[in-house]
C-alpha cells in the first residue's frame, strides 16, 4: 500500500461536508448567513476532520429553488458576501487542509437570467437557442416533472412569442440548451473562473438531464452524448489538475457505470467524466434494511456495484439536502420505509421520498443513530456529510417541501441557535424547534461532552482518514454470517485491511466469521474501542454485537508498522 497515493487521489479518502452559506452562520446580524460568519466557523470543520467543503449555490437568485435557480453564473449573491470573502474562505480553508468545491448547476437558468431575458424577446434574438422551444401544443408530460405536486408538465408557454419553452425542474427555471456550442463555451468559461479563484472542483447537478441535449442537433452524435461531460472534465483538469467533477446521477448501477467514462463497464481504465458519483442506490437499499432490521437489501446492493474505474469513487451518503429519494425501490419497498420513518403524509414528499432527518426518523435512539453512522463511514467510498448531521439535527416540518431538512445550523443554547442576532421576523429561515431545537442539540454543547454524537463523529472521521483501505477498495467483500440482521465486510487495499460489522437489530448476536487468508499469527484489533478478537488457527473468529452495535476490526499481522 503506498500511502503517497491518497495525495494523488485525494478525493478517494475524503471528508466532504455540504452546507447552505445563507443558513451556517450569520455575521453581520442581518438574519442571513454569510461568507464571513462561515469563515468565522472554519475551525470547527477543521477540528471535525472534513477535508473538502461543499458549497451549496452561493450565486445571484431568482429565490424560487433555494438558490438553484441562477441569475449569474460567475457571480456571488450580495446578501452573502462579495468575490473576495469567498477568496478568503477558500484560503483560510486552504490552511486549514480543507479543499472548497460548489455547485455547478448547468441543466437551467432562473427565468430572470438575462439570456432568457433576451431569448423571449423575439423568435430570432440571439439568445434564442440558449433555451429548449416548441411550437407545437406539447402532449401531457406531468410524468416528467421533478416537482409533480408544483407542476402540470415540463412545457410552459411564453405568451410573448407563443411557443412553449422547456423546464424539467419549476417553470421559473427554464432548461439551458447545451447542444449550442455558445452555452457550452459560456458554462466553460465559469468553471474557468471559479477555478482560477481557487475552488477544487464542483458538484454537479442534475448530471442526466443537461446531457439530454447533447444529441438534439446535426453536430451532435446521438450515440455519444457523453462526449459533453468528457470536454468538460478535460477542461477543467486542464486548469486545475487535481480539481474534481462529483455528480448527481440517480440511475441504475449499470448506467451509472457511463458518467464515470468506463464505456465497456470492466473498470480497468482510468475514468474520463465524473470522478465521484453518488451512491442513490446504496442509500436507498440501506433506508431499506434499517426498516427491516434486515441487513440483506443493503449487502445484495453493495454486491451489485459495478466495478469502476482506478481514479473513481463512490460518494457515500445517508442524508442530503434534498429529499431523501426512495424512487429506485419498488412501490411496496418505498411503502415499508414510509411506514417505518415517515409515516404521516406530511413527512413525505412528490410521493418518492421523506422530507425529515436521521435522527428524528430513527425516533432519538443514540445506538442506532450513531450504529449508521459507523456504517456509513465504514462503507468503501468516500462519505458526504450534510451540515448539521455531526451533532444530530431534526428537521422543521412547519417549513415547505424540502425546506424542512435545511434550517439555520444550531450552534448555541443561546437566542437563534448561535447562528445569528437578528430579531426572528428577519431570519432567513427558522430554526427548529421541541426536542431537536437548539436549546437540546448545538455544537458547544457538545464540545464539551466526550459522549456526544459530535466526538463520536470526529473519531469516526479519524479513523476513517487512516484507514484508507476504507476508501480505496475496489469492492465491499461481503462476509457469510448466520445472521441476518448483520452487515459484515471486508475492505482491502494493499496490505491493509479491515473488517467491520453492523447490527441493524436491537437484538445481540454473536458473529462467527472465518478467513482463509488470517489464523492465529493474525490479531483483530478493535479501531473504535480497547479490545480486539483473536483468530483460531483454522481462521475462525466470534465477534459480539449488542443490540445496534458495531465494530471495526483491522487485520494485524507480525511485524506490522501501522498505528492504531
Amino acid at each position: 500500500m503506498r500511502i503517497t497515493d491518497t495525495g494523488d487521489l485525494w478525493w478517494k479518502n475524503a471528508v466532504i461536508y455540504c452546507l447552505d452559506i445563507e443558513t451556517y452562520m450569520d455575521w453581520d446580524d442581518d438574519g442571513i448567513g454569510d461568507l464571513p460568519g462561515l469563515v468565522q466557523r472554519i475551525d470547527h470543520l477543521a477540528d471535525l476532520g472534513v477535508t473538502c467543503l461543499w458549497l451549496m449555490p452561493f450565486y445571484p437568485t431568482g429565490s424560487v429553488d433555494d438558490g438553484y435557480d441562477i441569475v449569474d453564473f460567475s457571480a456571488v449573491d450580495p446578501r452573502l458576501g462579495t468575490p473576495g470573502d469567498l477568496v478568503e474562505l477558500i484560503r483560510t480553508a486552504r490552511d486549514r487542509g480543507i479543499r472548497v468545491i460548489a455547485d455547478l448547476v448547468v441543466n437551467h437558468t432562473s427565468e430572470k437570467h438575462p439570456w432568457f431575458q433576451e431569448a423571449r424577446k423575439s423568435k430570432d434574438n440571439r439568445f434564442r437557442d440558449f433555451y429548449v422551444w416548441r411550437s407545437d401544443k406539447p402532449p401531457s408530460t406531468k410524468n416528467e416533472a421533478v416537482f409533480p405536486d408544483k407542476e402540470e408538465g415540463i412545457w410552459t408557454k411564453d405568451d410573448r412569442t407563443g411557443e412553449w419553452y422547456r423546464h424539467h425542474f419549476y417553470r421559473q427555471q427554464p432548461d439551458l440548451n447545451t447542444a449550442n456550442p455558445l452555452v457550452r463555451e459560456a458554462i466553460a468559461k465559469n468553471i474557468g473562473y471559479w477555478a482560477e479563484l481557487g475552488l477544487s472542483g464542483f458538484r454537479v447537478d442534475a448530471v442526466p438531464f443537461f446531457l439530454a441535449d447533447t444529441a438534439k442537433t446535426p453536430y451532435d452524435d446521438v450515440a455519444k452524448p457523453h462526449d459533453y461531460l468528457k470536454s468538460l472534465r478535460t477542461f477543467l483538469t486542464r486548469r486545475a489538475g487535481d480539481a474534481i467533477l462529483m455528480g448527481e446521477v440517480n440511475l441504475p448501477y449499470d448506467q451509472q457505470a457511463l458518467f464515470f467514462g468506463d464505456s465497456d463497464g470492466d473498470g480497468t481504465s482510468d475514468g474520463d467524466e465524473l470522478n465521484l458519483q453518488f451512491d442513490f442506490i446504496g442509500m436507498q437499499h440501506l433506508y431499506l434494511a434499517m426498516a427491516r432490521q434486515d441487513a440483506t437489501p443493503l449487502a445484495d446492493a453493495l454486491e451489485q456495484r459495478p466495478t469502476i474505474p482506478r481514479d473513481a469513487q463512490w460518494a457515500t451518503f445517508v442524508r442530503n439536502h434534498d429529499e431523501l429519494t426512495l424512487d429506485k425501490l419498488s412501490d411496496d419497498e418505498r411503502k415499508e420505509v414510509f411506514a417505518a420513518f415517515g409515516p404521516d403524509p406530511d413527512m413525505q414528499l412528490y410521493g418518492r421520498g421523506l422530507r425529515r432527518r436521521l435522527p428524528t426518523m430513527l425516533g432519538g435512539d443514540p445506538r442506532r443513530l450513531r450504529m449508521v453512522y459507523s456504517l456509513l463511514f465504514s462503507l468503501p467510498g468516500t462519505p458526504v456529510l450534510y451540515y448539521g448531521e455531526e451533532i444530530g439535527m431534526g428537521e422543521n416540518l412547519s417549513a415547505e417541501d424540502r425546506l424542512a431538512v435545511r434550517t439555520p445550523m444550531q450552534w448555541s443554547s443561546g437566542e437563534n441557535g448561535g447562528w445569528s442576532r437578528a430579531p426572528k421576523r428577519k431570519l432567513v429561515r427558522q430554526l427548529t424547534d421541541g426536542g431537536y431545537g437548539p436549546e437540546h442539540v448545538n455544537v458547544a454543547d457538545q464540545r464539551r461532552d466526550p459522549d456526544s454524537l459530535l466526538n463520536f463523529v470526529q473519531l469516526l472521521i479519524r479513523r476513517y482518514r487512516e484507514s484508507p483501505e476504507l476508501g480505496w477498495a475496489r469492492e465491499a467483500k461481503v462476509l457469510a454470517q448466520p445472521h441476518p440482521s448483520v452487515l459484515a465486510h471486508r475492505s482491502t487495499w494493499g496490505d491493509g485491511s479491515t473488517i467491520t460489522l453492523h447490527n441493524l437489530s436491537d437484538q445481540p448476536v454473536m458473529v462467527p466469521l472465518r478467513f482463509e487468508d488470517c489464523d492465529d499469527t493474525v490479531e483483530l484489533v478493535d479501531l473504535l474501542r480497547d479490545g480486539s478478537c483473536a483468530v483460531a488457527k483454522d481462521g475462525r473468529t466470534e465477534v459480539e454485537l449488542g443490540g445496534y452495535g458495531y465494530r471495526w476490526l483491522r487485520v494485524v499481522r507480525d511485524g506490522d508498522r501501522r498505528l492504531l
